[in-house]
């Protein structure tokens, strides 16, 4: 029996529900720090193109698919594509103070940011502003208000709430439509980059509406490839159109560094809880990002806000959870990494995330009695038998992955396992709470298919006699999307 699967490069059966994002970047270049996050039970590793040459990436795809080799594992490949992202120009000396109450110019061109003068690296602003419209620098810790726009090359603004700006530094324009779209040229070279070397997930940022989605799932389906999709939410017209959002995308990204300055701070909690909720009813999957653990790029452990917000987001659900700078430029990016993961253990131990019995699954139930709801009838069957039963797994056997991205949304206490006939299905589910995959050969026959996988799990001391296990499948086992079949087998002493 061929099988291949998820399985931990610590040697540890249990795995945690809520998997782990670790950005690369500098800090993670050495070969021998990259195991040890693999060890420490990272499952996706994201490349940032906000940063670096492609060559960096290249290097980081080579080690991560390396390790992935050598350890037995599939961690998981993310390409964060940059998006419109707005930055303060090269400054003379390297940065400028600015006081309260002083008037400001933003010009398009270098040439023209002379004294009292900032470049900014957006050719469309002039024409996108309006008096009155608040201009944020540096995560908002400076704001200016526009007095004036020429409509084509340059901005006049009076400084509200002053400080040190430096060259490099993003802007933000929360009461502006920007008319720049989503997707830039620089995106579509660095996503040919990244489907050509056959990354798993793209991220796209700063997604406005669900035609930036549409616009990047096409250049994947032209490109050939099949990655799957993350919608980036940190503009406030994101949340204008966040249901449909959710349902073009293939994952969902509550992005709270942009988001928070783009919207007032005091509401990102509950507009973080809010999509954490829509994504699970709609089964998609959601991670949290950003300053979950920012104190340890420099400190050795987290402060208790940070322990609490993690703790928060597994509670409330979240798929995974993602570390930026503290992996990809900090001093501890191995030790960051095992942190979040014993915050993540012990909340999923001692807290309820997950539906147990008495409780219902979390995931919105079938629709309306048809044959295109079979599936998700069969996947909301699945839980409430394991539910009642309290079945130690649930087994689906899936193609496209969609069997076990809608049972795991439903948040069973029950463990997941997907077997796939489809090895490029692998590293996609490691992004999907509960989930564990492993390829297994086709027999032709769903009974034998049943079988085998039975024997894995007692193989890998994953069930074991007196376990009651629910497959999941389709008859004949070939069908693709037809989800038809739910068997419930028990374990013999």
């Amino acid at each position: 029996m061929t099988v291949e699967g998820t399985g931990s490069p610590g040697g540890r059966n249990e795995r945690s529900h809520t998997k782990l994002i670790a950005t690369l970047g500098p800090a993670t270049a050495d070969r021998e720090v990259m195991r040890k996050l693999f060890i420490e039970g990272i499952d996706v590793c994201r490349l940032n193109f906000s940063h670096g040459s492609l060559q960096d990436h290249s290097a980081s795809i080579d080690m991560v698919r390396d390790l992935n080799r050598e350890m037995g594992v599939n961690v998981a490949i993310l390409a964060d594509l940059q998006g419109p992202k707005l930055r303060v120009g090269e400054i003379e000396g390297g940065g400028m103070e600015l006081h309260e109450g002083q008037s400001l110019r933003l010009v398009t061109q270098p040439a023209g940011a002379r004294e009292n003068g900032l470049h900014v690296n957006c050719g469309s602003l002039p024409g996108d502003v309006e008096a009155g419209e608040e201009v944020l620098l540096d995560d908002g810790k400076i704001m200016l208000r526009v007095l004036e726009t020429d409509g084509a090359a340059s901005v006049l603004a009076r400084v509200v709430h002053g400080g040190l700006i430096r060259s490099g530094k993003g802007i933000n324009l929360p009461s502006t439509r920007l008319s720049v779209p989503s997707l830039t040229e620089k995106d579509r070279r660095d996503a040919a980059f990244a489907l050509e070397r056959g990354v798993d997930w793209l991220a796209l940022s700063f997604v406005r509406s669900p035609e930036d989605i549409l616009a990047l799932r096409k250049v994947v389906s032209d490109a050939g490839n099949r990655a799957w999709i993350v919608a980036k939410i940190e503009k406030p017209q994101a949340l204008e159109h966040i249901d449909r959002i959710i349902e073009v995308s293939d994952a969902v990204m509550v992005a709270r560094g942009d988001l928070g300055v783009e919207v007032d701070f005091h509401r990102v909690p509950m507009i973080q809880k809010r999509i954490v909720d829509k994504c699970i009813r709609a089964a998609t999957p959601v991670i949290i990002a950003t300053q979950m653990m920012e104190s340890m790029i420099e400190n050795y452990r987290p402060t208790r806000a940070e322990a609490t917000d993690v703790a928060n987001a597994v509670l409330d659900g979240a798929d995974a959870l993602m570390l930026s700078g503290e992996t990809a430029v900090g001093r501890y990016p191995d030790t960051v990494v095992g942190n979040m993961q014993r915050i993540i253990d012990w909340t999923e131990a001692h807290g309820v995330q997950s539906c147990g019995e008495g409780e219902m699954p979390r995931g919105a139930g079938p629709g309306k009695a048809g044959a295109s709801s079979l599936p998700d009838s069969i996947c909301y069957g699945a839980v409430q038998m394991a539910r009642q039963n309290g079945a130690r797994a649930i087994v689906t056997f899936t193609h496209s992955g969609y069997t076990a991205v809608r049972i795991s949304s439903h948040r069973p206490s029950a463990d997941i396992f997907a077997f796939t006939m489809n090895r490029r299905l692998l590293p996609l589910l490691s992004m999907v709470w509960g989930v564990r995959a492993f390829y297994l050969e086709s027999s032709g026959q769903i009974e034998d298919y049943v079988n085998r996988s039975m024997q894995f799990l007692r193989e890998r001391d994953l069930a074991g006699p007196g376990d009651t296990v629910v497959h999941v499948g389709s008859i004949p086992l070939q069908e693709h999307g037809k989800t038809n079949m739910l068997k419930l087998s028990y374990l013999e002493e």
